[in-house]
């Protein structure tokens, strides 16, 4: 009301002075989306009601009549780039000679840098309007000038001091293993309240989410979903994003889930500034599986980015000749008729210099299936080999006491050059795209010694029985396999093989993974039987029971490379029956 009465004397008196009302427009910003609802705090002045009820007041003293308002809400005055101050600007030269003041509350409400600052002004000069402040004494006087740049200047440090704090203050959270920002999705932010009495902030599992997100690095660590179809199974199990005020909840989808999964956040690492530190949050995987996404990731991205033809021979077998993947390709004859090939996408996608032609695919597997038949383990050699290693493993206590304190020792001292990396570059001795790399590589480290650290936890018992599962897939290898569905097969081809080389010919030549290299050595060499049927050293001394011995030197030295860093249950398969298959994993 009295805003009103304010007006209405001003326009009197013009009209009395048989003047022309005098007009001015009113600019008015808030920093938060919480003051463009209810009053700021201290430090950022007024809410925007009370910024335009002063504004107004200070037009009412001017003489001149509020005729158009522009509000900013929510937004930092760092940048001009903000939608209504150019609206702003826009009406002040569409209406250039027809309006007399700009009336703010304070200068930092306009800018808070000099650069925008003069621009700003110097269009509202050109306007021929006067800038005019409700709270400080800046005109076109000298000294309201003079003034006025000093507050411009102390708008821009304040803004730049600001910033800095801001920074140093996420960096020391960031340093103790804080989270810096709003929890990932899994996770959710909560206040709580010490036993003093004091609130502080912290981070706890989703209760509904956190498992579903667990389970979503799981099944894409194995390398058999791709992201839209892993978000759509997610999505039927009832994993959603999180709500807010103004975007509701909806279930999750395959971009979404791409993010998460590559979120350093779920393996207990908090990241700022690209460096990387460990966090307080309990994390919802270890860092092996994570790293299991990401070389997933990686396969699926330079290659099979959706499964147009699926197989159970893809990212199993490779090209014989420049060793890319083989894709699927469909011709289609004359008469109509469809042939699946196997094409190499080193040439397909003109990479290498790859001149390999296309091979049926139905001639690749059946020369897969001869190749299952020749790695079959002769009942004696199966049993002689199980009863050596398991004796084997019986004997290698002492050195895995040993090992594992070497581990620690080595595991102590990389974390310690951890922190002398970081020290380093916080004393600005260390650039950032160095530190980045030695810490990658540092973390590749511990990654290895957390596996074979896992390998000499491993329960003895557990360890035999997945000698025994892997012995019961090679004893009847052949017949498992040709009787399998593709899935089972599926998994046969990544637990027993690194990859399967197809040469032009298509000649199949396998590269086995550790445990299994190791367990199939003694029945390769013993291919070289004698014409006349007697057996070679080889297999006399395996019949005798003495397997071990002709493991690798390196095995022989350190067992958990093969019994633990291989031999786990992630990559075992279930011997598979006839009628029917047991599931894969």
């Amino acid at each position: 009301m009295k805003i009103n009465k304010l007006y209405d004397k001003a326009l009197m008196n013009a009209v009395t002075d048989g003047l022309k009302p005098k007009t001015a427009i009113s600019y008015v910003r808030v920093s938060t989306r919480r003051q463009s609802e209810r009053g700021g705090g201290d430090d950022e002045g007024f809410s925007i009601p009370a910024q335009c009820d002063a504004n107004r007041r200070k037009a009412a003293s001017l003489g001149a009549i509020v005729i158009k308002e522009f509000v900013d809400k929510g937004a930092s005055a760092r940048s001009a780039d903000r939608k209504n101050l150019q609206d702003m600007l826009k009406y002040i030269k569409e209406n250039s000679g027809r309006i007399d003041y700009l009336i703010i509350h304070k200068i930092d409400r306009l800018a808070r840098n000099r650069d925008d600052d003069f621009i700003i002004n110097q269009a509202v000069k050109e306007a021929g309007i006067t800038l005019v402040s409700a709270t400080e004494a800046i005109d076109e006087t000298p000294s309201g000038m003079l003034l006025h740049g000093i507050m411009s200047s102390i708008a821009e440090f304040y803004s730049q001091n600001l910033a800095t704090e801001v920074k140093k203050g996420l960096l020391q959270k960031a340093k103790g293993g804080g989270t810096i920002t709003r929890a990932p999705l899994g996770y959710i932010n909560v206040r709580k309240i010490d036993e003093q009495n004091r609130e502080y902030r912290t981070v706890e599992h989703d209760a509904e989410r956190a498992p579903l997100i667990t389970l979503a690095f799981q099944k894409y660590a194995t390398g058999e979903y791709y992201m839209d179809a892993l978000a759509e199974e997610l999505a039927a199990m009832g994993l959603t994003t999180r709500g807010t005020p103004k975007v509701p909840s909806k279930p999750i989808d395959g971009k979404t889930l791409n993010v998460l999964l590559m979120h350093p956040y779920y393996k207990g690492v908090v990241t700022y500034m690209d460096v990387e530190y460990a966090g307080k949050h309990t994390p919802l995987i270890d860092a092996q599986t994570w790293q299991k996404v990401q070389d997933v990731r990686a396969l699926h991205v330079n290659g099979e980015r959706t499964r147009y033809h699926d197989h159970f021979l893809k990212s199993t077998v490779y090209c014989g000749s420049c060793g890319s993947r083989l894709i699927i390709h469909m011709s289609q004859s004359k008469s109509g008729n469809i042939y699946p090939y196997f094409v190499c996408i080193g040439r397909h996608d003109k990479i290498t210099a790859c001149k390999q032609k296309a091979v049926l695919i139905s001639e690749v597997e059946t020369q897969i299936e001869q190749l299952y038949k020749r790695i079959n383990l002769p009942k004696t050699m199966r049993y002689n080999i199980e009863a050596d290693l398991l004796k084997f493993i019986d004997g290698i206590s002492q050195e895995s006491t040993t090992a594992q304190a070497s581990l620690l020792r080595e595991k102590s001292k990389i974390a310690h050059k951890q922190q002398k990396l970081l020290e380093a570059h916080y004393a600005d001795a260390l650039p950032l795209s160095l530190l980045k790399s030695e810490q990658e590589q540092l973390a590749k480290r511990l990654l290895e010694i957390e596996r074979q650290m896992a390998a000499y936890d491993s329960d003895t018992k557990e360890m035999k029985a997945h000698i025994k599962s892997a012995l019961d897939v090679l004893e009847d290898c052949g017949t498992h396999y040709k009787e399998a569905p593709d899935s089972i097969k599926r998994a046969f081809n990544q637990a027993i093989f690194e990859r399967i080389l197809v040469s032009p010919d298509c000649v199949v030549t396998a590269e086995y993974t550790a445990p299994f290299a190791a367990l199939l050595a003694p029945l390769t060499q013993a291919k070289s039987v004698t014409a006349d049927g007697n057996e070679n050293t080889l297999v006399t001394e395996i019949n005798k029971g003495v397997f071990s011995q002709f493991l690798p030197q390196e095995t022989a030295k350190h067992p958990s490379k093969f019994f633990g860093g291989c031999l786990s249950k992630d990559v075992m398969v279930e011997t598979a029956g006839l009628e029917p298959a047991t599931s894969c994993m």
